[in-house]
């Protein structure tokens, strides 16, 4: 089991509410393209604006895509849903109310497991579909949010856009937990191409509900909620940060309000954007100008069978083959990354050569050129004819690394033909091996005598020596063995 947040005789009491924008060709209820990135306010039109008399159509696309999210999720799918008018005003939705679920949602209870030896399981509540709000710039401030700036734009391209809210219950123990399973459910809804889950760009957006109690009690404490955490490690800092505001309230005897809190990640500190100790009322009720959704089992059968491996069985299955739980889980949540090992793995033939290669050398350089596995111009056929050159023997591990740069350089290269090129091969034989041997025990006698009195270390130095002296080509295994067998004739 996982390590939950205790201390002091409290504990941690933590639920998620996570924000999917949907890839979708058009927004929920209309026509309008849905892009991120275009000039501000030109993909609009009179539904998104809600111009009088504009009625809204459901995406069918939208529907289809959250139906294969709360699949994956383990979520219970009804056989109706119903969308539901959130009513409030805010500049940022141009209805005065928002188009949501509420007492009917397209996904019900479901339960995602997060796997490995300290594992837990996390209770989904319900995954509604619902509209984005408008993009709110507030400018002339130093912290880009409404406080302290000098005034507001907005920018009604995002308005409309497919989001999928995904709600847990409060079944996560620390703040490390929180992102772990918000790490394995991104990397899920990525891996059936529901939605990019691009924090950077808004398409996922996740808040934080957090409290303590006592450890051992069933009763929970006052909750706070975290709005808008901008990344995985952000997440885990504020989880952690409120949890310490908490305990020291609780410790001086104060009282926790309950409010809503941004969390800034340069300073490390904790700030209240406002009280929420009245529940809004907002008056949900039925959507007039939409029909209820109803879903089809079989359809629904259909949808489950045609998804993709998700990334609790691709950890399970890499698990399973003897591959350790830390390389298992970035392959899991990586599904770009897993295709390429999984190519690699059955041209290779080899999935513990091939994880060796994938979590090295190749995650090295994906990292310093900032490049997706698919994007590598080390193609797992150009990789694995590297390894095979390895096997049989032909360059040694150092000579490989230089050939896998050169592949990396040139995109038209091969392996034997960087081998060939270079005069990377292994110097082999007994016979060139041992002239080399030779000439390294002549100039080391001290070494020599040293390891005949019992100082069998320093044959980690005639090697070294040995390897030089050849050029880093020679097989250094079999260097070690006619080592030994000649100093000990």
């Amino acid at each position: 089991m996982s390590t939950p947040w205790q201390k002091d005789g409290y504990e941690a009491v933590i639920g998620l509410e996570i924000h999917v924008q949907l890839n979708t060709a058009s927004k929920m209820f209309c026509s309008c393209p849905n892009q991120f990135g275009d000039e501000p306010n030109t993909n609009v039109c009179f539904v998104c604006l809600a111009h009088p008399g504009a009625l809204p159509v459901a995406n069918a696309e939208a529907v289809r895509q959250s139906a294969r999210v709360g699949l994956a999720l383990g979520c219970r799918i009804p056989d109706v849903s119903e969308f539901s008018r959130k009513q409030y005003f805010y500049p940022d939705s141009p209805k005065a109310y928002q188009i949501s679920q509420y007492d009917q949602p397209l996904c019900a209870e479901g339960l995602f497991r997060v796997p490995g030896a300290d594992g837990f399981e996390v209770r989904i509540t319900r995954a509604h579909l619902e509209e984005d709000a408008a993009k709110m710039i507030h400018a002339g401030g130093d912290s880009g949010r409404i406080s302290g700036s000098a005034g507001s734009i907005v920018d009604f391209n995002r308005v409309g856009t497919p989001l999928l809210e995904i709600v847990t219950e409060p079944d996560i123990r620390s703040p490390e937990d929180a992102r772990r399973f918000l790490t394995l459910l991104r990397a899920t809804v990525v891996a059936i191409g529901a939605s990019e889950c691009d924090m950077e760009k808004g398409s996922l957006r996740a808040d934080a509900n957090v409290s303590i109690r006592p450890i051992g009690s069933t009763e929970y404490g006052t909750k706070t909620e975290l709005k808008n955490m901008n990344s995985f490690r952000f997440l885990e800092r504020g989880v952690e940060a409120e949890l310490e505001r908490q305990l020291g309230l609780l410790q001086a005897g104060e009282k926790i309000e309950q409010e809503t809190l941004h969390f800034d990640p340069a300073s490390g500190t904790l700030s209240s954007l406002r009280s929420k100790e009245q529940a809004h009322d907002y008056r949900y009720f039925p959507e007039p100008d939409l029909l209820p959704v109803t879903q089809d089992q079989a359809s629904l059968a259909a949808l489950a069978a045609e998804l993709p491996e998700l990334p609790v069985a691709r950890f399970e299955r890499l698990t399973e083959a003897g591959i350790v739980e830390a390389t298992a889980l970035v392959l899991a949540t990586d599904t770009e990354l897993a295709a390429y090992f999984d190519d690699l793995a059955a041209r290779t033939g080899d999935i513990k050569v091939a994880s060796n290669w994938v979590m090295g050398e190749l995650q090295a350089h994906l990292n310093a050129d900032n490049l997706s596995a698919a994007a590598s111009p080390v193609t797992p056929a150009r990789l694995a004819e590297l390894i095979a050159l390895i096997v049989d023997g032909t360059i040694n591990q150092t000579a490989a690394k230089e050939v896998f740069a050169a592949l990396v350089e040139d995109p038209q290269a091969t392996a034997s033909g960087v081998v060939e090129e270079r005069d990377l091969a292994q110097v082999g034989g007994d016979d060139a091996l041992g002239e080399i041997i030779d000439a390294v025990l002549a100039a080391h006698p001290d070494e020599v005598e040293a390891f005949k009195g019992g100082r069998e270390q320093v044959i980690g130095f005639l090697v070294g020596q040995c390897m030089k002296q050849s050029g880093g080509r020679a097989d250094a295994k079999a260097l070690q063995g006619l080592l030994r067998a000649r100093l000990s004739a």
